[in-house]
């Protein structure tokens, strides 16, 4: 009886030791996997450079038409009133099949935000000459940006007069080429464009 007993303990604590080097093991592996992630996770500077592409387009009315797109995304580590900021300025020009084109630019400065890796937009001055965001119920775009491992989002949200909404979504994920684009235009719910396509770093 008591070799017996003392066969069940040795094998309670083999057992045992057996979970502990197993819930070790897991945990480094778990330490070293975030570790991989953590140090392939961009930073702002990573994204600065500009880029350029195009894409076919379809129009609400089911016309499809070329658009050329670039972007440059910028930061003043130099500056010291800025060194906290970085802007992102793009341009479309699409082409239609009547020979019209039709060019649209934008710059938006962004701030660096108590949360980590997410960016207010600096769209206007306040009476103070602080930089602050747009009013989205005076009809302004709301816009803020962030940066989710090699993915720079900017979303900027519209209210209108009736209370509904419109909120556009531009993705920029680093690869090797550049940046790949993915944009969404969704009013309300629906869905009314999308488009993908990669732009190759100059």
């Amino acid at each position: 009886m008591l070799d017996q007993g003392h066969r069940r303990a040795a094998a309670t604590r083999a057992v045992v030791s057996d979970r502990r080097a197993i819930l070790l093991a897991a945990g480094v592996f778990l330490m070293m996997a975030w570790s991989a992630i953590a140090a392939h996770a961009a930073t702002i500077s990573d994204f600065y450079g500009s880029y350029s592409g195009s894409a076919e387009v379809v129009s609400t009315d089911g016309e499809v038409h070329q658009r050329d797109m670039s972007v440059k995304i910028s930061g003043y580590p130099q500056d010291k009133n800025r060194k906290d900021q970085f802007t992102v300025a793009w341009t479309s020009i699409s082409y239609f099949d009547d020979g019209r084109s039709k060019e649209a630019s934008y710059s938006i400065d962004f701030n660096r935000t108590d949360r980590p890796d997410v960016f207010a937009a600096a769209m206007q001055k306040n009476v103070f000459g602080h930089e602050v965001q747009a009013d989205p119920m005076k009809g302004q775009p709301f816009v803020w940006a962030r940066i989710q491992g090699n993915t720079m989002t900017v979303f900027s949200l519209f209210v209108g007069d009736d209370g509904g909404y419109e909120i556009q979504q531009y993705d920029r994920t680093l690869t090797d080429l550049g940046l790949d684009l993915a944009f969404s235009r969704v009013r309300n719910g629906e869905i009314l464009r999308t488009i993908n396509t990669i732009l190759v770093r100059d």
